[in-house]
């Protein structure tokens, strides 16, 4: 029979204070929590500047605080979320299996990369000048 876990659901999750498996996927979480914080407060940046810009100091830098504050204990919650630390735990175990390529290798294939992009880049505009030249032959371009 499979094991039952005790939850009290998302709000419960989200009010405790303590980790959810601390030590598993400790890099990935930490990494993600730091991402969302970023992405918190560079939006209470934003907040700030286009809709507060005018509003006394309190207001001004207040609000924009509480929604940092909020941000921090929201992206650091939601990495010991148990469905989303144990999906975060997962993605690093899998990435320590992932077999990355050596700096030659990776620089080789950027080279080959850019020179296919210009390559085609060349034959695109190449089209493009002989279309023109013939549609302003046959009198469908003018100038």
């Amino acid at each position: 029979m499979a094991k039952v876990e005790k939850s009290g659901g998302f709000w419960h999750s989200m009010l405790a204070v303590d980790f959810y498996k601390r030590n598993q996927g400790r890099l990935v979480r930490s990494l993600t929590a730091a991402a969302i914080l970023c992405a918190i407060l560079v939006g209470a940046w934003a907040f700030m500047i286009t809709f507060l810009g005018e509003a006394e100091p309190a207001v001004q830098y207040g609000i924009p605080a509480a929604i940092g504050l909020l941000g921090a204990w929201f992206s650091f919650r939601i990495v010991n979320f148990p469905i989303f630390a144990d999906f975060l735990a997962d993605v690093e175990a899998e990435m320590v299996k992932v077999s990355w390529p050596a700096t030659d290798e990776v620089r080789r294939a950027t080279i080959v990369v850019l020179v296919t992009m210009f390559l085609f880049s060349f034959v695109l505009f190449m089209y493009d000048v002989i279309w023109q030249y013939l549609l302003r032959m046959i009198g469908v371009l003018r100038f």
